[in-house]
């Protein structure tokens, strides 16, 4: 286990993942519209096109989570990662909505191995009287993919094509695939009897049940965020606000960079109470701000709000999951949690896009800000269990 936090290897896992990511974000972000516009795909069509990307990841998140200390952490980077080029590669030679389809399908399987690695592998390199703060820097990664990757696909879709987008993250995916055989990964060492549970085909060697509860908030916050991601683009246009839109992303990333070390040192020194109930509140308010948007400062504010509540949620709910556990349980521990919050983001579109046509925008944001103070009640409800 590392003593200091910050050495090359917890840098060079952090930099990895965030590369990962922002190829799963730019890519989620214009897939409908080149689904519809280059594959004349329905609305309904587009939409699976970017939803079954989330079921692959899912299925690999849960079968990974249980094999990758079998498999060995270093193989399944590795392994995973040449999947996940090949799978990147295969978007060139998509002639038809039904090889889309196939193609989100197992990129999104490769995304979820490798991303499911990367998680567990920086566990090794953050000492165990800074996992908060430690999963914080490196939760930057993941909320700043998510903030520029739909930023700079938008950008390289009204600027360029598809197929030149592809190359672009062709090129990413190449680069992580070389560092991911550069990169020095140490196999843990398991007992028989830890071996024996993570071969056996009981619960216990798919879900963590100790993660259960974070798991299951962080399904209500990503469908409560996901009205977000889905739905702000066609929101800020409505207000002609296209060009705040834009920019809503920016603002969110600025305000994770800055607010992410500060809350992991909290969650560290005064304990996860501290900052996961501000989290829940912020992303109500920062919601309802977003619900009375009027203009280009009310946009971008929401932004900044629902970026501090939403983000950190995020890293300092993998934070819990992750000093739940023992080490040999850190991979299906962290597995799901990703599951809760990958399902809400992934279902949370579908959901809300069946009330949205029966309500406005500004009623359906105010209708998500109730979900994350449904996530504070439970949260106060079982804190003596949880804490």
């Amino acid at each position: 286990m590392e003593t200091k936090l910050f050495s090359k290897y917890f840098i060079g896992i952090t930099l990895i993942n965030f590369i990962i990511f922002f190829v799963y974000y730019l890519l989620m972000v214009i897939i409908a519209f080149v689904a519809q516009n280059n594959l004349n795909a329905t609305v309904s069509q587009a939409g699976l096109a970017a939803g079954i990307y989330v079921i692959g990841t899912l299925i690999a998140r849960l079968v990974m989570g249980k094999q990758i200390e079998l498999i060995g952490r270093k193989q399944v980077l590795r392994y995973s990662a040449i999947f996940y080029l090949l799978t990147t590669i295969s978007y060139l030679f998509t002639p038809s909505i039904a090889i889309l389809f196939i193609v989100r399908f197992l990129n999104g399987l490769a995304y979820g191995f490798i991303s499911t690695a990367t998680n567990t592998i920086v566990t090794a390199y953050i000492p165990d009287n800074q996992k908060g703060k430690g999963i914080n820097y490196y939760g930057l990664s993941t909320s700043l993919a998510a903030a520029l990757g739909p930023f700079i696909g938008m950008l390289l879709l009204n600027l360029t094509n598809f197929k030149f987008i592809i190359w672009v993250t062709i090129i990413l995916v190449l680069i992580v695939t070389v560092c991911c055989f550069l990169f020095p990964v140490k196999n843990i060492i398991l007992s028989e009897d830890q071996v024996n549970v993570l071969k056996s085909f009981s619960i216990n060697g798919f879900i963590e049940k100790k993660a259960v509860f974070i798991s299951t908030i962080a399904f209500i916050m990503g469908i409560s965020y996901s009205t977000v991601i889905t739905f702000l683009s066609s929101y800020s246009k409505s207000l002609d606000l296209s060009v705040a839109g834009s920019f809503f992303f920016v603002v969110y990333a600025l305000i994770v960079t800055v607010t992410r070390p500060g809350m992991g040192q909290l969650f560290d020194t005064k304990g996860e109470k501290y900052v996961m109930y501000p989290s829940y509140i912020f992303l109500t308010i920062g919601l309802i701000i977003l619900g009375f948007a009027s203009n280009s400062l009310t946009l971008l504010l929401s932004g900044a709000v629902i970026g501090f509540g939403y983000g950190t949620f995020m890293s300092n709910g993998q934070a819990i999951s992750l000093k739940l556990v023992t080490e040999d349980r850190i991979g299906i521990s962290l597995s799901t949690y990703f599951i809760g919050l990958d399902l809400g983001l992934g279902i949370g579109p579908y959901i809300m896009g069946i009330i949205k046509s029966h309500m406005s925008y500004q009623n359906l944001y105010l209708l998500a800000s109730i979900l994350p103070m449904l996530c504070l009640m439970t949260y106060f409800a079982a804190k003596k269990k949880y804490n």
